[in-house]
């Protein structure tokens, strides 16, 4: 019998609490770059195991350190002066019964290939240095689809998840996906990736903060920059009126100087990301597994991105909690809000938690005897399918950042 525990959440509905914030690193920020290489090195490590194996043997990529340039952006051009530097560092498996793997290589390949995918205008000739410095490990091999039973757990640790989204965390969340897809991008390109959306809710009022990489050869002069800062505004403005009937205010860039008459009073970048002059990034110190970063609720400060998606728990176990707590909220009527937490135990399957904790605040006129079976049944169904949550990040559907 697996460990789950329903108990009421005795504590305030989210949208009635009177403060509310919420923050997201967009794709762009050097802290979510990290991210994103690390979990893509992990999945292309991933791929090469089991195309040679058809399992997949240990490694941990979580370890990726971003190094700033220098660059001297310019109305309508700019250069880079000094490259990004990246270092891939971790632990992985370079040779296995006598077959050995291009590890270097193909981390290096799956993290230049992000990067020319998310950093539109970044030239990765000439704007970016990638290093590999991941250890070589012994053959661990754990088969993700042919091994009978769970994994065991590599570490005694936790994962959590909540849901539903506030309106605010929907929309910080919205607004930095809208601004940064493709789509957009084409209509405004000079619009860059590195976009830190925060969301400050005050009762009623909600304040969006959005800090902004503009990419410098798009923009011919001051008054195209301002002129496109304002209608950023008028966007994210009207996005939010899909999300909220609450009063909305929108500030972009607020650490312009608007009497400046050069470059320098303004947040110009050639590449669209503050990496190339002055920001460093690592793994972990930026959006949570559900892509946001919320002092109002239960969050783990585990770095879920590049990890092993066997058995490392701190990144399964995070993806997971989320994952059931919206097939709760969607499939259980009568709940406001879950709070999921899932605890591992060292040694233990990954299947069987030591606890899997759902704390529930419930809609009026329920109470815990009308949604407790069911939502331990959610939960068993997940633990019972867990291997579901590693195929998803093996194959890139699951977030971690």
């Amino acid at each position: 019998m697996r460990n789950i525990i329903v108990e009421e959440l005795n504590q305030t509905y989210i949208e009635k609490l009177d403060i509310e914030i919420v923050e997201r690193k967009g794709i762009g920020h050097p802290d979510s770059i990290s991210d994103g290489i690390a979990e893509s090195v992990s999945r292309a490590l991933c791929k090469m195991y089991m195309d040679e194996l058809g399992g997949v043997l240990h490694h941990n990529t979580d370890e990726v350190q971003l190094t700033a340039g220098e660059s001297n952006p310019k109305f309508g051009g700019g250069e880079i002066l000094k490259p990004i530097d990246i270092l891939l560092t971790g632990r992985g498996v370079s040779e296995y019964e006598g077959i050995k793997f291009p590890l270097d290589r193909v981390a290096i390949e799956a993290a230049k290939i992000f990067l020319d995918d998310t950093i539109i205008n970044l030239n990765m000739e000439s704007d970016a240095v990638v290093e590999c410095k991941i250890g070589h490990g012994s053959g661990d091999l754990v088969d993700v689809f042919k091994r009978e039973g769970a994994p065991s757990s590599n570490d005694t640790s936790f994962g959590v998840g909540f849901a539903p989204f506030s309106e605010v965390e929907s929309l910080v969340l919205a607004t930095e996906e809208l601004l940064n897809s493709k789509s957009f991008k084409s209509k405004h390109p000079a619009i860059g990736e590195d976009i830190k959306v925060m969301g400050l809710r005050e009762k009623d009022d909600v304040l969006i903060t959005i800090a902004c990489a503009m990419v410098s050869k798009y923009v011919s002069n001051i008054q195209e920059y301002i002129s496109i800062r304002e209608e950023l505004k008028d966007i994210v403005l009207d996005l939010a009126s899909k999300y909220t009937s609450r009063n909305v205010k929108v500030f972009i860039n607020t650490a312009d100087n608007n009497d400046s008459e050069s470059e320098d009073g303004y947040y110009l970048t050639v590449t669209g990301t503050s990496a190339e002059m002055g920001d460093d990034g690592s793994v972990g110190r930026g959006n949570r597994a559900n892509g946001l970063i919320t002092p109002c609720r239960p969050m783990s400060m585990e770095a879920s991105s590049g990890k092993n998606p066997i058995n490392h728990v701190g990144k399964i176990y995070n993806v997971l909690s989320n994952e059931i707590a919206n097939d709760v909220v969607c499939n259980v009527e009568g709940i406001k809000q879950i709070h999921l937490m899932i605890l591992s135990q060292i040694g233990k399957p990954i299947d069987e938690p030591k606890a899997a904790s759902s704390q529930i605040i419930l809609e009026d006129g329920y109470n815990l005897d009308d949604v407790n079976k069911k939502v331990e049944s959610i939960i068993d169904k997940w633990l019972e399918d867990i291997s579901v949550i590693t195929e998803n990040i093996v194959s890139g559907k699951a977030r971690t950042f």
